[in-house]
């Protein structure tokens, strides 16, 4: 067996490093949502309702980074506790909307997300989080999205 060059190892750890933060905050971001009665995905999804109201479900399949089917059944259980309508849009699409409820539940979502990421990225100054963000956009604007 022979041993990645220096460079490639490097690299892998740092996709290691951004797939561990990841991982850490869904867990823990879905272990606080928990406490108000969501989970991360269905937070999510609402999230991406109230970003794109009447938005199909192609279209919030990818903004959660889900599969069609898979957001299509999460979304049925959204419509089952009364957080979104599904309304006839234009030929065949189907549009999604927050209810009352749902909309109370994204913002209560959010304070919790917010919570927990204020706390994780504390530890960084104001530029450190901006350079953070700027380095993440361009490496995630690269590359196939399929």
């Amino acid at each position: 067996m022979t041993t990645p060059p220096p460079e490639l190892g490097a690299l892998q750890e740092l996709g290691r490093a951004v797939k561990v933060a990841q991982h850490r905050h869904h867990r823990w971001v879905d272990r606080e949502l928990g406490k108000i009665g969501t989970t991360l995905p269905q937070w999510d999804a609402l999230r991406a309702i109230a970003r794109h109201p009447g938005s199909s479900a192609h279209r919030l399949a990818g903004e959660t980074f889900m599969s069609d089917q898979a957001f299509g059944t999460l979304a049925s259980r959204l419509v089952d506790q009364g957080l979104v309508v599904r309304t006839p849009g234009h030929g065949r699409r189907v549009e999604h909307h927050l209810t009352e409820a749902g909309r109370a539940m994204y913002e209560a979502g959010s304070r919790v997300a917010d919570a927990v990421l204020t706390q994780s990225f504390g530890g960084l100054t104001d530029a450190e989080r901006a350079t953070l963000l700027a380095l993440l956009s361009r490496v995630g604007a690269g590359g196939p999205t399929a």
